[in-house]
């Protein structure tokens, strides 16, 4: 099974071989987004087991969006021993980091 993943903005949007999902998960990805995968996937008869190769879009897009995205991504890709890279994403531009108060 092949999955595409984009997080670059707060509606991820997922495709399962021809299936696209979108969520909306506003500020609660980083703690639902690998259960709303996980649900998709039983939801076609399948589990993390059966993905076969993974996609997904670096970006650019939401920095936060982004890195939620490429982290569940590339544990994916390490854990079921896919060969491809891992992903990196591209921002668009540099973190805008503010300075500390103190």
């Amino acid at each position: 099974m092949k999955m595409y993943l984009d997080t670059s903005t707060n509606t991820a949007i997922l495709k399962l071989d021809d299936k696209t999902y979108e969520q909306d998960f506003g500020r609660d990805m980083a703690e639902k987004l690998l259960k709303f995968i996980h649900d998709k996937l039983i939801e076609n008869g399948q589990d993390f087991q059966d993905i076969t190769e993974i996609d997904f879009n670096q970006g650019p897009g939401s920095f936060t969006g982004l890195r939620i995205g490429a982290t569940i991504v590339n544990t994916l890709i390490h854990e079921l021993n896919l060969n491809q890279p891992l992903i990196i994403p591209d921002y668009g531009h540099p973190a805008n980091i503010s300075r500390p108060v103190k």
